[in-house]
């Protein structure tokens, strides 16, 4: 839900900061008072379209910050990272912040990360939906028009659905595999020896991360092998030449067994220069061993073998990459290609099998998911047209028109429209041609209605859902309002005292002019039932008027209860 909205220089208004509610919550004013002001902030909010002039006169910098929550932070969550945002603050807190400027570029952050408009449209889809004049309503599209028909349709369809979209992906793969196959030149018999030749060059070599770590040290070792040779071969002469250690510690141990002799007490230091000698004749063997092992490794044919490898081991490293896995990967590659030119054909008529098999699946589930629309459709446009009734169309027809195309797609082969009738013996119309701008908004609370526990947009706004009514149906368009909000954090401006009355709470803008300046303020009167009830009398009228202060006592007596404290309504 919106919880709190803040605005600068945003058209006649210099500031505001407002505090939001769940429930049902009523916008009014004079006519020309400049209630639009509040619409206009929630539009930027959404990355809707902002012209210069909406910046207020006088001021070079215009601001709207929203402070949003949601109940279902998984779902928030998960639309951020996908577009790369910071996540919530603890407790699925959002928020946006949208700055205009007549000298500077737009700035635009999200979590106080700098953002795109097209991030903050993508996450205006998530959070709101407009109904009113002029505004972007998500319903008067297809695509959004057979989502929410899926959603209306229940869980087991949604199931269903799900299923039909990754039996969808596997097929679109396995056409991708035969354009693949299909778009793969026949290789010559030149090419196909050429191939084999490079097969067996890298097979020549172990091309294991450690085969390769093996052969470069080993490389290295050889590399050096005449100036390691040598500093062995000093230390061998040190160690067990005519005056080597050996050689000199011999007198040494004969001189210790003579003193331990006299001395029982120096036994144990006998025992220690013994040890000594024998760790050092093992240290003499060891770099006998190793010096050794260099002479061998200087055998002209070792070092030419060695080198060849070391050579053959570069060249392919310079052709294919530096790392031992994008040589193997290489390998793979024209590895697979020839088992392809071995027998394109029977690969070829693998694949296409296998696409076909899963096709013919596909239709059986497109089939099925048509059905359980076509049944969820009926449902919903006889309870769409009902609630019509309710709000003043009295014989106004609402109809979702189903076709089953044969083209397979990702939503099911079906597409969705919308049809509304507003009176009988008028032609049926899509949403999109509906010439009133009231009517537009009654169809789309009729919907929303209908919808609402399919439809998870957390807030909903609607401008003039009271034009052209009175009486009986504006109180029932309230009525359905306050009952909407159960659902959804829903805003209405209007004009319609019975419509207003139904709110839970109640904010009034009013414009103060002098000779130099025109300025719009907001302030709720939800804490004050005193100005409230002089708010609707106004609306009816007269606020002075005993008449419609009486009435308006009236209306207010009959508003829904408030709204139960409940977490915001899931994204």
């Amino acid at each position: 839900m919106l919880c709190s909205l803040g605005i600068k220089n945003l058209a006649l208004m210099d500031s505001a900061a407002l505090d939001f509610s769940q429930g049902f919550t009523v916008v009014t004013g004079e006519t020309g008072a400049g209630k639009s002001v509040l619409l206009g902030a929630l539009n930027l909010l959404a990355g809707n379209r902002a012209p210069k002039n909406l910046i207020r006169k006088g001021s070079d910098v215009c601001e709207v910050e929203g402070v949003l929550q949601f109940a279902d932070t998984g779902g928030i969550a998960s639309a951020l990272a996908a577009l790369e945002l910071p996540p919530c603050e603890e407790g699925g807190v959002l928020i946006l912040r949208r700055t205009l400027s007549h000298t500077r570029p737009p700035r635009i952050t999200i979590n106080g990360a700098s953002a795109t408009l097209a991030q903050l449209q993508a996450l205006g889809e998530i959070w709101i939906d407009f109904h009113g004049p002029g505004e972007p309503q998500k319903l008067f599209h297809e695509r959004h028009q057979l989502e929410m028909l899926d959603l209306y349709a229940g869980p087991a369809h949604q199931a269903h659905l799900e299923h039909y979209r990754g039996r969808f992906r596997a097929w679109r793969e396995a056409l991708d595999e035969m354009d693949a196959i299909r778009s793969e030149e026949k290789m010559t018999e030149e090419e196909i020896d050429y191939a084999r030749t490079q097969l067996a060059h890298m097979d020549a070599l172990d091309l294991s991360d450690e085969g390769i770590a093996t052969l470069e040290r080993d490389f290295k070792k050889k590399s050096s092998a005449h100036e390691l040779g040598e500093l062995l071969a000093s230390l061998d002469s040190a160690l067990g030449g005519e005056s080597g250690l050996t050689e000199r510690l011999a007198p040494l141990l004969r001189t210790a067994h003579a003193t331990a002799e006299l001395d029982p007490g120096t036994a144990e230091l006998e025992q220690r220069l013994h040890a000594l000698a024998v760790e050092l004749a093992d240290i003499h063997s060891d770099y006998a061993r190793l010096g050794a092992g260099i002479a061998v490794a200087n055998d002209p044919a070792t070092q030419e073998a060695l080198a060849m490898r070391m050579n053959h081991w570069l060249e392919l490293r310079r052709k294919h990459g530096p790392a031992p896995a994008t040589v193997r990967a290489k390998r793979d590659a024209i590895s697979q290609r020839l088992a392809r030119q071995t027998n394109i054909a029977a690969t070829l008529e693998n694949a296409a099998a296998a696409a076909a098999k899963i096709e013919d699946e596909l239709h059986h589930l497109a089939r099925g998911l048509h059905a359980t629309r076509a049944a969820a459709a009926t449902t919903l446009s006889t309870a769409a047209t009902l609630m019509l009734a309710k709000l003043g169309f009295k014989k106004a027809t609402l109809r979702l028109h189903l076709d089953a195309t044969a083209r397979l797609d990702a939503t099911g082969g079906t597409t969705a429209e919308f049809l509304f009738q507003p009176n009988a013996g008028q032609d049926l119309l899509p949403l999109n041609k509906i010439a009133s701008s009231g009517e537009t908004a009654r169809v789309m609370l009729a919907l929303k209605t209908v919808l609402a526990n399919a439809d998870q947009t957390p807030v909903l706004v609607f401008d003039e859902v009271d034009s052209n009514i009175a009486g009986e149906t504006g109180a029932q368009v309230g009525r359905e309002l306050a009952a909407l909000s159960a659902r959804h954090q829903v805003f209405c401006v209007t004009h319609l005292p019975q419509v207003a009355a139904q709110g839970h709470h109640h904010f009034e803008v009013l414009k103060s002019q002098t000779d130099e300046d025109t300025t719009v303020t907001i302030h709720p009167l939800h804490t004050d039932p005193a100005a409230r009830e002089a708010e609707i009398a106004r609306m009816l009228g007269d606020r002075q008027g005993v008449t419609a202060r009486t009435h308006a006592r009236q209306l207010l007596s009959c508003k829904p209860p408030p709204v139960p404290h409940r977490e915001p309504p899931h994204n």
